[in-house]
């Protein structure tokens, strides 16, 4: 691997060495000066060469003022991921370990030992475009968005060895489009482990005092959504005496949760045969726990959307967790209407003072334009409704730009 020197910058915003150097449209300097992480690649009105994957580019506002520094992407439409934007820095290897102490601190204290399954690393929102880190009991999880990261996998790597020691092994994960260029330039694969020994089998861990299994190599994202684990908390509390319907139940995560708050029954429902053996294995995993062990399991597999029209079953709470319905802005309006469908269909599917939680982790919905898809749902369903409460993200997932704020839920009760 070939490893670039870090950027230095004078006080005046000249390198101390060739650059990368880019000027801008007046639009995108507003939009970087705001704080946003990406610059497109039809902003960019001036470039002094062509730019390598992965080296730093600099970007200089019109009056030849050093702007901000990023990693350069010459074959995504977002050319440049913003490190750094405002005054002029050294990106030496005592920036990047500070960078990465910043996230790591703000971990601190969230988790006891009942919890050792969370997000060290949320990309953007940490500083770190295009990448996440995941702890998994002693087992970390780099997962890559972007061909920039790969010439610098070997000095990551270090880092994180260093200022995470002790664990087991580090693999990494590679977003679908990255997976031709990872293994014909830079010679690695999806689930390569990068330090220790492969997994034999999927990761255990701890959340919650619960435990779960994590596919790190093959299953979906880094092995296990860790970003619901407060929505998963709450379903807990409301759980009592209720038989709960999870839809899109994949690892059963909400059921193992309702379970354990004393649920009267669960019936995990998911498209998937692979997901619902996967929440078996979660339960069996947990089976020494008193109120797991009594709490009736069922499972179906069916289309959501289908059998929630179709059966006469009622529950006392119902958990609606789709995957994304909008993957693209063009799909926001029927997905917006699929979401107030879903509702409708859960609280067709609710006793008397049944409670709904929906969720959406669609980006290119936002929050308010969802909630408001499901209380309309309630207002049309004839049923008096109460709002309970809406969540948003968890403090090991954080946001703090449009494009990655995503998850949010809403509680309804139904009388």
């Amino acid at each position: 691997m070939n490893r670039l020197p870090p950027i230095t910058l004078s006080a005046k915003g000249k390198p101390a060495s060739p650059r990368l150097r880019l000027r801008i449209t007046a639009t995108a300097e507003t939009i970087l000066r705001s704080g946003h992480p990406w610059l497109f690649a039809d902003s960019v009105r001036e470039q002094n060469r062509a730019g390598q994957m992965g080296e730093l580019a600099v970007v200089y506002d019109r009056q030849n003022r050093f702007l901000a520094a990023g990693l350069f992407d010459p074959d995504s439409p977002i050319r440049v991921r913003i490190l750094h934007a405002g005054k002029p820095q050294t990106l030496d290897r005592d920036w990047w370990r500070a960078r990465l102490d910043q996230a790591l601190d703000k971990r601190r204290g969230l988790f006891d030992g009942q919890t050792t399954g969370y997000r060290c690393i949320n990309g953007e929102s940490d500083g770190w475009p295009g990448l996440v880190l995941d702890h998994y009991d002693t087992a970390l999880v780099l997962k890559l968005y972007t061909t920039a990261w790969l010439p610098r996998l070997e000095e990551i790597t270090g880092l994180i060895k260093e200022r995470l020691p002790g664990q087991e092994r580090l693999v990494l994960r590679l977003s679908r489009n990255l997976q031709t260029t990872a293994t014909t330039q830079f010679n690695c694969t999806d689930a390569q482990v990068l330090h220790g020994s492969p997994p034999t089998g999927p990761v255990t861990f701890l959340e919650s005092g619960l435990r779960f299994e994590a596919d790190v190599l093959r299953g979906q994202k880094t092995g296990f959504f860790l970003d619901q684990r407060e929505n998963r908390r709450l379903v807990e509390t409301l759980a009592r005496d209720r038989a709960v319907l999870n839809a899109f139940s994949f690892s059963g995560g909400f059921s193992l949760y309702a379970a354990r708050g004393g649920a009267r029954s669960v019936t995990d429902l998911d498209i998937s045969a692979h997901a619902l053996a996967g929440g078996a294995r979660n339960f069996r995993l947990n089976e020494a726990q008193p109120s797991i062990a009594r709490c009736p399991r069922e499972t179906v597999q069916a289309d959501a959307f289908e059998w929630l029209g179709e059966s006469p079953k009622r529950f006392d709470l119902v958990i609606l967790d789709p995957p994304s319905l909008a993957r693209r802005e063009s799909e926001r309006p029927g997905a917006i209407r699929a979401y107030g469908r879903l509702a409708a269909l859960g609280m067709n599917a609710l006793q008397r003072d049944g409670i709904l939680v929906a969720a959406s982790c669609s980006a290119h919905v936002s929050a308010e334009e969802f909630f408001e898809a499901v209380r309309r749902a309630a207002a049309k369903s004839g049923r008096k409704f109460s709002e309970l409460q809406t969540t948003r993200h968890a403090p090991d997932h954080p946001v703090n730009f449009k494009e990655a704020d995503y998850l949010k839920a809403i509680y309804l009760k139904i009388y």
